[in-house]
């Protein structure tokens, strides 16, 4: 009964994704344009597109290897797979066991890296400029996720998403250093997260920029462009998915809860989601100047917050 429950969640978590990951990017481009006085689109402005690309033929870059063919596909499933992974209404859904933040960074960074490979099998000088800088920030950061999932890990006892979800559950229970760890984590995380997403303003346009986001280099075109766009949506969506356990996974329901705690939990998702998306795109509007250069720097605050908490953490678990 359980494991029916648990595909079931599952399948409705895919659809939820499916529907709200283009209409969440359109509804951001439109809280971006408002924010900064200007004429904004249709909030489906972004399934006209994905509609619209999936039409057309893709164009791949004379001399491209079967690489650049494949790299739109790479960088889909394996966004996709990790959007799967972190729970958005509900824990306990099929596949719990491996939904790891290991493996969802992971699959984050083979995405990202089908990208680059494109991008320099193309042979344009842009986008193996785009790509150098994407790799920079890739090693940056690193530490900082890896200082995040090292100080998640202490407070849950597990990289498991759903151990880390019920963090709150067992708040009463954990000492001071653990609840002020917790706000450093979180944190981190969200300033990972803008950078990751490309919220980190600046240069926009440019391959490096694109990439950074998960959005395709200036070179791809067709429904190749509709898949890696696509990536690009789930992968804003995932994000928040993942902000939102780590930091407020309040009215999460378990897999086999029943309608109405899906219904709660369903609604504390979307509410969760709209509240972090609305943040972002209002950051995004307010420092609009802010260089991508500043990437490096960004990450590098992350890892001194994830190393402050985690070493919060071990302090506690020294001492008891």
């Amino acid at each position: 009964m359980r494991f029916a429950a648990g595909l079931l969640a599952l399948a409705l978590h895919t659809a939820l994704l499916a529907a709200a990951a283009p209409l969440l990017a359109g509804l951001m481009a439109v809280l971006r344009a408002r924010l900064l006085g200007l004429a904004a689109p249709p909030p489906f402005q972004a399934w006209r597109d994905l509609l619209r690309l999936v039409r057309k033929q893709p164009v791949l870059a004379e001399g491209a290897s079967a690489l650049a063919a494949a790299a739109p596909w790479i960088a889909f499933a394996a966004t996709a797979a990790a959007a799967l992974l972190v729970p958005s209404f509900t824990s306990g859904m099929a596949g719990e066991a491996g939904a790891d933040l290991i493996a969802v960074f992971g699959l984050l960074a083979l995405a990202r890296a089908a990208l680059v490979l494109a991008a320099l099998d193309a042979g344009a000088p842009f986008g193996g400029l785009g790509a150098a800088r994407v790799l920079g920030l890739d090693v940056a950061a690193a530490p900082a996720l890896l200082l995040v999932v090292l100080a998640l890990a202490l407070a849950a006892g597990s990289t498991n998403i759903d151990a880390i979800a019920g963090i709150d559950a067992i708040a009463g229970s954990v000492g001071p250093a653990q609840l002020a760890a917790l706000p450093l984590v979180a944190a981190a995380l969200g300033l990972v997260a803008l950078v990751e997403t490309g919220l980190v303003p600046g240069e926009a346009g440019c391959d490096e920029a694109a990439m950074i986001a998960g959005a395709p280099p200036l070179d791809v075109a067709g429904w190749h462009l509709a898949l890696v766009e696509a990536a690009a949506q789930l992968r804003l969506l995932l994000w928040l998915d993942l902000l939102g356990v780590a930091v407020f996974p309040a009215g999460m329901a378990t897999a086999d809860g029943g309608a109405l705690a899906w219904a709660i939990g369903v609604a504390c998702w979307l509410a969760r989601t709209v509240v972090l998306a609305a943040a972002l795109a209002a950051w995004q509007a307010a420092r609009v100047r802010v260089p991508l250069a500043r990437g490096p720097a960004i990450l590098g605050l992350a890892a001194v917050l994830g190393l402050l908490a985690a070493l919060a953490l071990f302090a506690t678990e020294a001492a008891a």
